[in-house]
C-alpha cells in the first residue's frame, strides 16, 4: 500500500511540475499598446533660440522613470519623453523592454545638455550612464541629436501643460 501512495504522489507532483513548465513556455500575457500622451512642450535651445519644439510625456515618478519608453511600438518624429530628477546625479539608463532605438541626452540641473547616449540598440541591457551628474534626461528617437544638431550646452525649457 505503502509503494502505491508513493507512486501516486510521485505521479501527481511530476504532473504539476510538467503542467507548469508547459504553462509557463507556451502562455504569454497580451498587454494594450501604450501610445503617447502628450502632458506638455519642450523647447530644444541653441544660444537662447529655439531650435525645435517638440511634444513631451513626463516620467516624473519612480514608476514612470523606471518604466521610460519600455513596451512602446513607436514614437512620433517631434515627441519624446523627460525624465525629471529632484536633483543632479550621476544617471544610467538601458534599453530593456524597449523596442525603439533611442538618443538619450542628459542635462544639468540648468537645463544645459552635458552629455548623450546616441543609437541606443532597442532591448539592450548593456548601461548607458551621463559622462556628468544630470537632473533631466531626454529620450528621443534615434538619430535626433544628429539631424537637430543638439550639442553639450544646448538648452531645454518646457511646460505642462
Amino acid at each position: 500500500m505503502k509503494i502505491i501512495k508513493r507512486y501516486i504522489v510521485l505521479g501527481l507532483s511530476a504532473g504539476i511540475l510538467l503542467s507548469c513548465a508547459n504553462d509557463s513556455k507556451n502562455s504569454s500575457i497580451d498587454t494594450p499598446e501604450i501610445s503617447f500622451q502628450k502632458e506638455g512642450e519642450l523647447y530644444l535651445l541653441k544660444s537662447g533660440e529655439t531650435l525645435r519644439k517638440i511634444a513631451i510625456e513626463f516620467a516624473e515618478s519612480d514608476y514612470e522613470r523606471q518604466t521610460g519608453l519600455m513596451y512602446r511600438k513607436s514614437l512620433g518624429e517631434n515627441e519624446g519623453l523627460l525624465f525629471i530628477y529632484p536633483s543632479e546625479a550621476m544617471r544610467s539608463f538601458y534599453m530593456k523592454n524597449t523596442y525603439i532605438p533611442l538618443d538619450i541626452i542628459f542635462y544639468n540641473k540648468d537645463s544645459a545638455a552635458v552629455s548623450f547616449q546616441e543609437n541606443a540598440k532597442p532591448l539592450d541591457e548593456t548601461s548607458l550612464p551621463s559622462k556628468v551628474p544630470a537632473q533631466f534626461i531626454l529620450e528621443l528617437n534615434a538619430g535626433k541629436v544628429k539631424e537637430w544638431n543638439i550639442e553639450v550646452g544646448d538648452k531645454i525649457d518646457f511646460k505642462k501643460d
